[in-house]
């Protein structure tokens, strides 16, 4: 049974665009067309796409991604795929220090603010200042 790119983000939940730049990018196989020219997509578009979708909500990459998918296409190990996904995670770990880092620094500039209608704020003085908490 085939189906259209509506039906296709419908059951997916991606956007019909994104469809489209997923099959530019080769992270989604291009579907065969029928006469009128409407793409025709299968249970297998609907599998890859969800499992790239689900990439994407897991914060992976789009090389990353890529990377996944053919070791899926060409066969792969756990420890290829656990590899994968620890250094992604230790990415994660680093943007979750990067933005505690950036919460410390913007609590502490708006601490020093008063609030007031007054043209001086310290807030924009630290901005200028290029200086972060650690």
């Amino acid at each position: 049974m085939t189906i259209q790119i509506g039906e296709l983000s419908k059951r997916t939940g991606v956007n019909i665009e994104t469809i489209r730049y997923y099959e530019k990018e080769g992270l989604l196989v291009s579907p065969p067309r029928s006469s009128g020219g409407r793409r025709q997509y299968e249970n297998p578009h609907v599998n890859r796409l969800s499992f790239v979708k689900r990439c994407r909500e897991l914060g992976f990459s789009l090389k990353e991604v890529r990377v996944l998918i053919d070791l899926v296409d060409g066969g792969y190990t756990c420890s290829q795929i656990q590899a994968i996904t620890l250094r992604h995670q230790q990415e994660i770990k680093q943007k979750i220090a990067d933005l505690k880092r950036l919460d410390k620094t913007l609590g502490e500039m708006s601490a020093r603010c008063s609030g007031t209608e007054q043209p001086d704020c310290p807030v924009i003085d630290a901005l200028f200042a290029g200086k972060m908490a650690n």
